[in-house]
This record gives structure tokens, sequence and C-alpha cells, in this order.
């Protein structure tokens, strides 16, 4: 148990968390590192890639895989972990429904499984997206497969396992999406982001909020195990 000391006075701190990362080059997951690297009570962040992360810091520690899916020669490397965020994404505009499911069911599931097998006590935390078909029976593909790979995560055992639905995100602190055209859909409208985000209310959300609502969650649980925007930005 560590101590830290706010306004004045010692309190006692929780103890600290040691977090796994996947997706860590992505919008969500750059704010997800970031309030990670600037939590005190975050130990250590392991980044799971295919690429360097392009950052440095004394708590950030990276495992390049070729499939990052594919946990099976680091296995040693993800015990003892108390929580994984999961920001692995990928729009589906343009992919057919096989490619589409090997990335988002398949790869996700393939980790998932593994950090189950090797560390049951961890929390995972999934980011999927607002309408997201729990029933796994929509007609809308990319909700279809993301419904699927949700109800398959939440049935495996860990200690916790929790969804996240962002819809419309607004990045903040520099942090950009790999996705060209969000990129440019992002630079048109910044000039009225803060009214769009002003009339979203509780149902937008940005990069920061996201993150910082993902540690709490690792920390304490949340009362829903699949959270809409109004859920994580409240807790």
């Amino acid at each position: 148990m560590s101590q830290r000391t706010v306004v004045g006075r010692e309190e006692q701190a929780g103890p600290l968390l040691k977090v796994i990362l996947f997706g860590a080059s992505g919008m969500v997951g750059q704010g997800v590192l970031r309030e990670c690297l600037l939590d005190p009570e975050v130990e250590v962040v392991t980044a799971i890639a295919r690429n360097p992360v392009g950052q440095k810091h004394a708590k950030l520690r990276e495992i390049l895989l070729p499939d990052i899916g594919d946990l099976s020669t680091v296995e040693d490397q993800v015990c003892g972990y108390d929580a994984c965020f999961f920001c692995v994404g990928i729009a589906s505009a343009g992919m057919k429904e096989a490619e589409y499911r090997r990335i988002t069911f398949d790869l996700t599931l393939n980790a998932a499984r593994t950090l189950a097998k090797m560390d049951p006590q961890m929390t995972f935390i999934y980011v999927s997206g607002m309408g997201a078909d729990s029933t796994a029976r929509s007609s809308v593909m990319w909700a279809r497969v993301r419904g699927e790979t949700e109800n398959a995560l939440l049935q495996l055992p860990f200690q916790g396992v929790y969804v996240f639905r962002p819809g419309v995100i607004q990045p903040l602190h520099g942090i950009q999406s790999r996705t060209a055209l969000y990129r440019f859909f992002y630079a048109v409208f910044a000039p009225i982001t803060p009214l769009i985000m002003k009339m979203l209310g509780p149902r937008g959300s940005t990069t920061e909020k996201i993150g910082l609502a993902m540690l709490k969650v690792a920390r304490y649980g949340a009362p829903k195990r699949v959270l809409e925007p109004p859920d994580f930005n409240s807790v």
C-alpha cells in the first residue's frame, strides 16, 4: 500500500495498478495511455502492438508482436496484471464481413482467452461502439459483429469484464485519429466542435473522459457491464 499527500494531508492510496493496453496508437488508445501515464497510482503500462507506440516513459513497456491476438510466445510476460484495456478498432467501411470479423472478433477473443487463462483476477475493459447490437442479429454488419464480440467477452472468466460503447468522441491534448477520413472530419468541424459537444451533452465524450473512466472502472468496477456514454461520462 502506497501513500500520497493530498491538500496538505496524508491519504491512503489504493494498490498500484499494472495495466496491459492494446491499441495504444489509436485515438481512444492514445487517450487511455495518456491518462495511465499521468496517474500516479498506475505502476506500469505494457502496450502490446505491432509497431512501436512512439513514446518514451518510465512506466511504459512495449511488447511487439506481428499478430497481437497471438500471445502464446509471451504468456510469461502478461501475468500479474490488474487490468487490460482493449482499444483496438477498425472502421468497417469498404470491408467484407469475414475480414472485419477476423480483426474485431477473432483477434480480440484470441488475446482475451489467453489473458483469462493466465490471469483470471484481471479486469478486462473492451472499447466497442455506440450502436453495437447485443442480440447479434442486426442487419448492420459492424453492429452485429461488435455485439457478438461483446457477448463472447462477457462470458470469459475474468474478475470483471466491462464494455465501453463510445459514440462521438472529441480528441484532446493533440491526439488524432489514425483514420484519414476521421481526421478530415475532425479538422473540418474543429471550429464548431465545442458547440457540437454541448448539443450532444452526456451522449458525447472525450479521449480524456474515456481514459479516466476506464481507470476508475478497473479499480472499483461499475454497476453495469455495458456502459454507454452517459454511464462512463459520469463514472
